[in-house]
């Protein structure tokens, strides 16, 4: 049984409870669908300020979309298209405050102003790509990149 935890205080300590949260969720779960889906939960309902939080799965050389929570979304993007395909293409993490700025964004939702798009590495390869959006701009900084980084590790690591 999964308790809501109220996350307080310091934004390092309430990353470090969140991967606790995930690592509890899926350490004896064995299906992928299963523990993508339960992570895009989890971080749905732990950050604020987000209006999507998903992942996008690598299909041979496309991204594919995966389990996630908002509203509806591109199904299949492009590797080095918009952030999540060139997020994908480099194996880099890529933190858009303005998506509007960002040279072929992909808009999914119009609403989104802001994104973070973090790379799923098992084994030395990319599986896919986590990807954040926030209707604030500037919304991520370089605590929400190292914590969401420990996030994807901590998840990539159980597939």
């Amino acid at each position: 049984m999964f308790n809501v935890e109220m996350y307080q205080g310091k934004k390092e300590k309430n990353y470090e409870l969140v991967q606790k949260q995930l690592f509890a969720l899926i350490e004896d779960e064995p299906n992928q669908i299963a523990n993508f889906s339960n992570a895009a939960a989890l971080l749905n309902q732990f950050l604020v300020e987000i209006n999507w939080v998903g992942f996008y799965l690598l299909e041979e050389d496309q991204l594919v979309l995966g389990p996630f929570q908002g509203l509806p979304a591109c199904v299949r993007i492009p590797m080095g298209k918009g952030v999540c395909g060139t997020s994908a293409a480099t194996k880099k993490t890529l933190r858009v405050d303005d998506v509007h700025q960002f040279p072929g964004h992909i808009a999914c939702d119009a609403a989104s102003r802001s994104e973070i798009v973090i790379p799923l590495m098992k084994d030395g390869k990319l599986i896919g790509v986590l990807d954040i959006d926030s209707p604030i701009t500037n919304r991520f900084d370089e605590v929400d990149q190292q914590g969401l980084e420990k996030f994807a590790d901590i998840l990539s690591k159980r597939l």
